[in-house]
């Protein structure tokens, strides 16, 4: 179940800078008070040395610790790298493409969308991880012990119980299960989460970004320690329906079944759905999602596409014997408000909610045509970040869920 916790912030204490190119439907804001924890901004300039300004304006000042954004795969990545670098020089970055992005007035297209967090109130480190098939528990264990120990030299409360880990993958790696539990066992008791990188929807090509450049087959990791109250959370709003698949043969490496029920896969999916093969798509597999209980808890394992030999490829591990539970969504919207919810009702405003949104889910508000409501529920949350190919949580590797961390404004006490 989702779990938050985090006090009301003084909704006069901090605002949401709007960058120069976002400001066609939207009065201009006031400048931002210097005390404020962190800021967000987001371009939709075509031109990378126009949003590298933008942004650098918007979130820029003394004490600004460390930079995460996240872009379209649109821009010329390359030249959006070096703008970064030259905008923000001397300030750690890190960031990935994504499948659609969240800004401060709800989802985007074609936009970069970045969040500048204050030294005064975050310590943050963070490490490249380009080796993803080397990346086991020895390598794991000193990469942790690494960005805790950067982290103690600025820390603004014990490192142990007040760090969280935010992890960024390319999303066509095939590598998320193993370097996520991998470094869960390394991290312990600190909580993680994350996205999978994303390019629009054309499944080609997927970046992280650090020191400067984008990198495909790499991963980000970072360590941030605040005093501020946090949580990390997941959330999904799919309920399991009583038909079963059987993964009867399957392409482990290649996350690819051939034969559901010992039928040929996408066959066999298409029956379940009532659809015929040729009418399978992503919005089929959004609407009609596979799952793998474990103990009492559905994990969503979505399908990528259908390949020309009639098997599927799915997002996330596949091996041979498990059972796929089908899956039927309840109303999105009702259960993200409900969520949401539950944190203003219980827990007061939140400063910013980093939201790793599955890709699957924007396209089925789009095919709701409820994405409008969707940024509206999203922008009066605060919920700045990216959709996803898949998202991560305590070491889990999962699909179609909404994952993030929520921050909010008020040191803890005792």
């Amino acid at each position: 179940m989702p779990s938050y916790r985090y006090t009301r912030a003084p909704l006069d204490a901090w605002s949401l800078p709007v960058s120069a190119s976002s400001l066609t439907h939207f009065p201009r804001q006031a400048p931002v008070a210097s005390s404020a924890p962190l800021l967000t901004a987001f371009s939709r300039s075509a031109d990378p040395q126009a949003v590298a300004s933008e942004l650098a304006t918007a979130l820029g000042h003394d004490d600004l610790a460390f930079v995460l954004f996240f872009c379209s795969a649109e821009y010329p990545l390359d030249q959006l790298g070096e703008a970064m670098q030259q905008a923000f020089v001397g300030v750690p970055m890190a960031g990935c493409t994504t499948a659609g992005e969240i800004t401060p007035q709800g989802y985007g297209r074609g936009c970069v969308v970045a969040i500048g967090l204050d030294r005064r109130h975050f310590a943050v480190s963070l490490s490249l991880v380009e080796d993803l098939d080397g990346f086991d528990l020895i390598r794991a264990q000193q990469l942790v012990d690494d960005l805790l120990d950067e982290c103690r030299g600025h820390a603004m409360a014990p490192v142990g119980e007040n760090s969280f880990a935010l992890t960024l993958l390319d999303g066509l790696s095939s590598s998320e299960e193993q370097v996520l539990a991998t470094l869960d066992a390394a991290l312990g008791r600190i909580p993680s989460f994350g996205g999978s990188a994303g390019d629009d929807n054309r499944l080609a090509h997927t970046h992280v970004y650090s020191n400067g450049r984008f990198r495909s087959s790499a991963a980000v990791v970072v360590m941030i320690n605040t005093a501020l109250p946090f949580e990390v959370f997941t959330t999904h709003h799919l309920r399991p329906q009583s038909a079963k698949l059987v993964v009867t043969r399957a392409d482990r490496e290649g996350r690819r079944v051939l034969e559901l029920n010992a039928a040929p896969a996408a066959e066999e999916y298409a029956r379940l759905v009532g659809l015929e093969v040729a009418e399978l798509d992503a919005s089929v597999f959004a609407r009609y999602p596979l799952a793998v209980r474990i103990g009492d808890a559905h994990y969503v394992r979505s399908i990528q596409r259908v390949n020309a030999d009639g098997s599927l490829s799915f997002y996330c591990a596949v091996e041979n014997g498990i059972v796929l539970t089908a899956m039927q969504p309840a109303p999105i919207l009702e259960d993200l408000e409900a969520v949401l919810g539950r944190l203003h009702d219980t827990l007061g405003e939140p400063v910013l909610v980093i939201g790793c949104d599955c890709f699957l889910r924007r396209l089925e508000l789009e095919a709701l045509g409820a994405v409008d409501a969707a940024s509206r529920l999203l922008a009066r949350s605060r919920v700045v970040g990216f959709n996803t190919y898949g998202e991560q949580h305590h070491g889990m590797h999962v699909n179609q869920t909404f994952t993030g961390v929520a921050i909010g404004s008020r040191p803890r006490t005792g």
